[in-house]
């Protein structure tokens, strides 16, 4: 049963909440542990908390008295650790003899313990899941950093994220997802990334995200007004971090941008002008296909330029520069100044997979720092 948060009205209430509260609303990826394996694990622990019940009896021992008079031995001490640790107890009929002892040990006590972990195990582990989650909760956002964060998990939130990891460098931990949609962060989670449950135009739902450390933000919701306010919020939160809207109409490109948007990408006029182009040179539209696909083929990339292309003309390159970004602004080849490489300038590039081991970095999206 998922529960259901009241994240009220203050916009502090939510991100100054303890993990064990954020359990829920923050779901951290779960973690591949076989059956076998978990219920080693329970054994192994049952074994240790035996054994250190069984030191401190016979470090005592002279404290404790057999209804034989013989004394305690070690046999002694395992004997009365097991039946102290599995519930038994003393009855009527207790074992008198060493063999009965061993037997105890060795053979019904052990499966006791089976069915003990048949029987509850489950139970247990539905008891201490919230306080593992809380703690890993409370660790994550301790150590969160220079992370993608993804705001809507639909198609072209999962298409972003799809892009992000299939780069060389891309890693499920530096993705952290926000939605509203239960189902969509579900699938996230299953993929490896965090997901916090919430509205990203809240503020204290990004912080819990924790946008303001983050490196580069993806804002891709259903509707475009969505994307505006989210856009505002996590300008305020995050000056210094990337931004990157996902819009449906064209005429709220320049609003997007006046709220921080760095870069914003209209999904129906990007699709609408591939449909014509199409219509007249197919090819073209497999050409750019081939561009966005990061896996095979070409790819289109983003790399600083290196010491020994300063002041060579980018014609003179291996590579097919298209473009320059020379102080925070985007150049075409043949516009002035262009001719020449300077210290600083970052190459846009198309870069030819074939025969390469892996991937460059994702440079317009998750640029590195430098």
């Amino acid at each position: 049963m998922v529960r259901s948060w009241n994240l009220g009205t203050d916009d502090e209430q939510l991100s100054d909440r303890p993990g064990y509260e954020l359990v829920g609303v923050v779901g951290m990826p779960p973690r591949a542990v076989g059956p076998g394996r978990a219920i080693g694990r329970r054994v192994l622990f049952a074994l240790a908390v035996l054994l250190v019940v069984v030191f401190a009896v016979y470090v005592d021992r002279g404290g404790y008295r057999d209804a034989n008079g013989d004394g305690i031995s070690l046999l002694d001490c395992f004997y009365y650790a097991t039946v102290s640790l599995s519930t038994t107890g003393y009855g009527d009929i207790t074992p008198a003899s060493d063999s009965a002892r061993l037997t105890n040990i060795v053979l019904i006590t052990p499966l006791r313990v089976v069915f003990l972990i048949v029987l509850i195990g489950t139970t247990l582990e539905v008891l201490t899941e919230r306080s593992r989650q809380a703690f890993r909760i409370r660790r994550w956002r301790r150590t969160v950093r220079d992370h993608l964060v993804v705001v809507g998990f639909g198609t072209k939130g999962r298409s972003a994220v799809e892009a992000f990891l299939a780069e060389k460098d891309g890693k499920p931990e530096q993705i952290v997802v926000v939605d509203t949609d239960r189902a969509a962060l579900s699938v996230a989670n299953a993929r490896g990334l965090v997901t916090v449950h919430g509205s990203a135009t809240r503020a204290d739902v990004l912080r819990v995200a924790g946008v303001p450390r983050a490196r580069a933000v993806v804002v891709a919701p259903n509707r475009d007004d969505t994307a505006v306010l989210v856009t505002l919020t996590a300008r305020t939160l995050a000056p210094r971090a990337r931004i990157l809207v996902a819009l449906h109409e064209m005429e709220n490109v320049r609003l997007l941008k006046q709220s921080g948007a760095d870069q914003v990408v209209v999904s129906s006029e990007t699709a609408g002008r591939l449909l014509g182009i199409a219509t007249v040179a197919p090819h073209v539209v497999d050409t750019v296909e081939d561009l966005l696909t990061p896996e095979t083929g070409l790819a289109l990339d983003e790399r600083p330029v290196t010491p020994a292309e300063e002041g060579r003309s980018p014609r003179e390159l291996s590579d097919i520069v298209l473009a320059l970004v020379r102080d925070g602004r985007m150049r075409r080849m043949g516009e002035d100044g262009t001719e020449v490489l300077r210290p600083g300038d970052r190459l846009l590039y198309v870069r030819n997979l074939q025969g390469e081991d892996g991937q460059g970095e994702m440079g317009s999206l998750f640029p590195r720092t430098q």
